[in-house]
């Protein structure tokens, strides 16, 4: 499925690259869909405004971490596999490191806040990426009132806590009553399925070995990773659902941790850039040291990035027909909504003072002004560390 993009298709390594120094600034979730978009649509020039759209929503309709998946999508789109892959771990690496080193801190010295206190800034910053992302993505896929409405209750619907698979079923039922159309993708060759297909099951023998050696070699192990794997393959609406599963599974079910720590690796999850699913390094790390660290995260991301690299052919050919395209951009718009409800939620939750509020009006004016938004995490960081 690799295509010829709008200008030149990158190497490899630069595939790498700028996937991870997005995911060391990949702060607020799904808001990150903007900012690989405005990199690989509006930057770049890697692929076109209609294709970037299809992947958002057909990463939406599967399960895992919906930032994650655009960036192997991208990936895919320009370098088949290959490129997939090296997206989709340059965007990882930064907050699986991150999260590694926080939770080998947090084993040292479980006085936690005095290690989180100079990430408090970044949860005002937080919420205002995420509020520019709404923009972003808003002006992008809002042409009309019939979109607006569908945002606006999507958002509601969100916010309430009903199902996320429900919510898109409804907006594509929107899309297609309403008439909604969006352009059709860039023609996307096939002739590479089939060295996309072996190289999908290439990966998918080597993890089955992998597991099979584990289940024989160290039954705990084994244990943690089928069960982060099982939490992804059912994690749809994105990282935020499965967190509920998680904490189910691990505390509840099997009590490997107890709700306080649980909560504690979320804390850390929501201060570290990338997906919340990386509370599973968090758990692995507190239960098996690094190498549970590093399984648990590959569970937890194997199973949506196969999917993706697996299925998107097949959705990209679906898009070319009228009724599915239209089901198609009720879903993008919905998306809009998921950013607004994730706004709303994050503010919510923020401990407000005089600093905060400040901190996060001059990010949202930075960004606004289109700044780069690891000039503004950085910045945070800094000004958090003198001020908060």
């Amino acid at each position: 499925m690799p295509i010829e993009s709008v200008e030149k298709v990158p190497s490899l390594a630069r595939l790498f690259l700028s996937f991870l120094k997005l995911g060391a600034t990949a702060f607020g979730g799904p808001a990150m869909i903007a900012y690989i978009r405005s990199m690989a649509v509006e930057q770049k020039k890697w692929i076109d405004d209609a294709s970037f759209k299809n992947g958002v929503a057909f990463c939406q309709m599967v399960p895992g971490a919906t930032a994650m998946q655009a960036s192997a999508y991208v990936g895919l789109r320009l370098r088949g596999v290959s490129g997939a892959t090296v997206s989709f771990i340059g965007f990882a690496l930064p907050t699986f490191v991150l999260m590694t080193v926080l939770s080998a801190l947090y084993v040292q010295n479980r006085d936690l806040p005095t290690v989180i206190s100079a990430f408090n800034g970044l949860q005002a910053i937080i919420v205002s990426i995420i509020a520019n992302a709404a923009i972003i993505f808003g002006r992008a896929n809002i042409q009309n009132w019939k979109a607006a409405a569908i945002a606006a209750v999507a958002a509601v619907l969100f916010g309430f806590g009903v199902s996320p698979f429900l919510v898109i079923l409804l907006a594509a039922l929107a899309g297609i009553f309403l008439c909604l159309r969006q352009p059709m993708p860039h023609h996307v060759s096939t002739s590479n399925r089939a060295a996309m297909h072996r190289s999908v099951f290439v990966i998918l023998g080597a993890a089955a070995m992998g597991y099979l050696l584990l289940f024989f070699m160290n039954r705990g192990l084994f244990d943690l990773a089928a069960l982060m794997f099982r939490v992804d393959l059912f994690a749809f609406g994105g990282g935020f659902a499965s967190v509920p599963l998680m904490f189910h599974e691990v505390v509840n079910v099997n009590s490997w941790l107890d709700s306080e720590t649980f909560l504690d690796g979320i804390a850390l999850g929501q201060v570290t850039p990338g997906p919340i699913v990386i509370t599973a390094t968090f758990i692995g790390y507190l239960l098996y040291g690094l190498l549970g660290a590093g399984i648990a995260t590959v569970s937890i991301f194997l199973p949506s990035f196969l999917i993706v690299v697996g299925a998107a052919p097949y959705f990209d050919k679906l898009c070319s027909f009228p009724l599915f395209n239209k089901a198609v951009t009720g879903v993008i718009i919905s998306f809009v909504g998921l950013l607004l409800s994730v706004t709303v939620l994050f503010a919510l939750k923020m401990p407000w003072d005089l600093w905060r509020t400040l901190l996060a009006v001059a990010a949202f004016v930075a960004l606004l002004l289109k700044v780069e938004i690891y000039w503004v995490v950085l910045a945070g960081v800094i000004i958090s560390i003198f001020l908060l």
